[in-house]
């Protein structure tokens, strides 16, 4: 018997930081914080930055060190999101990666015509039902603006389409304080009370600071809000390299490094173990078009630079995966989307989203979203790595086998070839065979299935009862902005 003395299985990684240049980027962020400061504009946060022994000049808050670890130290190391019926679906911590769409594209690519248009209402519960029922696509965000329904609270209308169509986790936007007090009530709604809500949190806010180094009054208020009912929260920098932060890969990390880490410590003053998912965008901006990369390797690297500081402070990690800056789906959205899917499994992203964004993050591609969902699949079984045990060694099978033998029929091959990843949209049969079946490209199978889950997939409905309250909520709403 072969003793083992090791992990079967190791999750593959890669590493684009020395231990020492994560201690250099660290101290260098906490010197930023101590000398730069951050801009607060919520008195309530800045009183209690105060209290809590930060220094306080009008909005500018200086943050001493050890407040800082502090916050890092009594930050939550791993968040839950249930689904929609309290069943634990994701465990954000360590390497565990989990895929999802992106939020708030102004534009769609229409799943029939083709065209590029505004997103409407449909959109929203449209990619909602094709996320329930792709198996590797693990959470939703809203995937459009609709433009068919009052704007100021569009938001309230996207949460409540979401929660009809789909029962996987959610990450929502709010776009205010009062809206996010709408939303938290259609999920508690949902989860059956306050308390049941925080004890089994299907949904996270999506929010951020202004880069550089401001938190403004509407994000303040709604970590306020969030963070006070120890709901979760993703509060992580959307910054331009060589715009709104340095053009240098080390200077942005700095900055998105302080930008996240005073965000942690706010949270924390407001409710300590408040859960916060770190991470976010430092994203790069191309000179020659003054537009956002989305695929831009500097881009790329930043982000898996970003998630190793993350690792190194143990906190959960927020990334990108699965977009592209191509105006359709095509060969460039499909091999730049393919890149990001397994570089971030690699760097041990978490949370990772915009699986789906083309165009720079502009428009929603159902097809991207599908095709992505294949990539996933994949990747999630490369993340699977080699398991190495007695009986995945094989030495007693090799020898009964012996030289000259097959092994297709032997126990251990039907007890194991299900193991292997089989792809249902990447095409390996032969080329006879590919003919005989119609000769169709991967944008022709993609459209196919897209076609054919907004045809036939009923998510499960929530009951008459929820149902009617969250008429309710989004009736009080249009009231209150009318």
């Amino acid at each position: 018997m072969i003793q083992s003395r090791f992990s079967p299985v190791l999750t593959p990684g890669l590493h684009v930081l020395s231990p020492p240049q994560i201690e250099e980027i660290h101290r260098a962020t906490l010197e930023v914080l101590r000398r730069t400061g951050v801009i607060v504009r919520v008195d309530d946060i800045r009183a209690r930055m105060k209290a809590a022994g930060c220094w306080v000049d009008g909005e500018r808050v200086f943050i001493p060190p050890h407040l800082v670890e502090w916050a890092i130290r009594i930050a939550p190391k791993r968040v839950v999101l249930c689904d929609r019926n309290g069943a634990a679906r994701m465990h954000l911590e360590g390497r565990k990666g989990y895929y999802g769409t992106g939020s708030d594209t102004p534009f769609v690519i229409d799943p029939r015509s083709g065209e590029r248009r505004k997103a409407v209402l449909d959109d929203i519960r449209n990619v909602a039902r094709l996320v329930d029922a792709l198996e590797h696509i693990d959470f939703l965000m809203c995937m459009g603006i609709a433009s068919d329904v009052t704007e100021s609270i569009s938001d309230i209308h996207h949460f409540k389409a979401m929660l009809e169509n789909t029962e996987k986790p959610i990450i929502y936007t709010a776009w205010n304080r009062d809206n996010l007090e709408g939303i938290i009530a259609m999920a508690e709604a949902v989860a059956g009370g306050e308390e049941e809500l925080r004890r089994k949190p299907f949904c996270a806010l999506y929010s951020e600071p202004i880069s550089p180094l401001t938190h403004a009054e509407e994000s303040g208020e709604k970590l306020l809000y969030i963070a006070g009912k120890g709901l979760p929260v993703v509060y992580t920098p959307g910054m331009q390299i060589g715009g709104t932060a340095p053009v240098t890969l080390a200077g942005a990390l700095v900055q998105a490094n302080a930008e996240q880490l005073s965000g942690l410590l706010i949270c924390q003053l407001i409710r300590e173990g408040a859960p916060v998912i770190c991470g976010g965008g430092i994203l790069f901006m191309d000179m020659t078009q003054g537009l956002i990369s989305y695929a831009a390797p500097e881009f790329m690297l930043a982000m898996t630079a970003f998630s190793e500081l993350c690792h190194y402070y143990q906190l959960p990690i927020f990334s990108f995966s699965g977009c592209s800056d191509s105006k359709m789906f095509d060969e460039q959205s499909a091999a730049e989307g393919a890149i990001w899917m397994m570089l971030t499994a690699l760097s041990g992203g978490n949370l990772i989203h915009d699986v789906g964004y083309i165009e720079s993050g502009l428009t929603a591609s159902y097809d991207q979203i599908t095709a992505m969902d294949e990539i996933a699949g994949l990747v999630k079984r490369f993340m699977g790595g080699v398991e190495v045990t007695e009986e995945t060694l094989a030495v007693e099978v090799i020898d009964r086998v012996g030289p000259m033998g097959h092994f297709l029929a032997d126990d251990h091959t039907f007890a194991h070839f299900r193991e292997n990843w089989v792809p249902s949209l990447l095409d390996r049969s032969t080329f006879a065979d590919w003919k005989a079946d119609g000769a169709q490209s991967l944008r022709e199978r993609v459209r196919e299935r897209v076609l054919s889950i907004l045809e036939h997939h009923e998510p499960t409905k929530i009951s008459d009862g929820i149902s009617s309250k969250l008429e309710t909520i989004l009736a009080s709403a249009e009231a209150r902005v009318s």
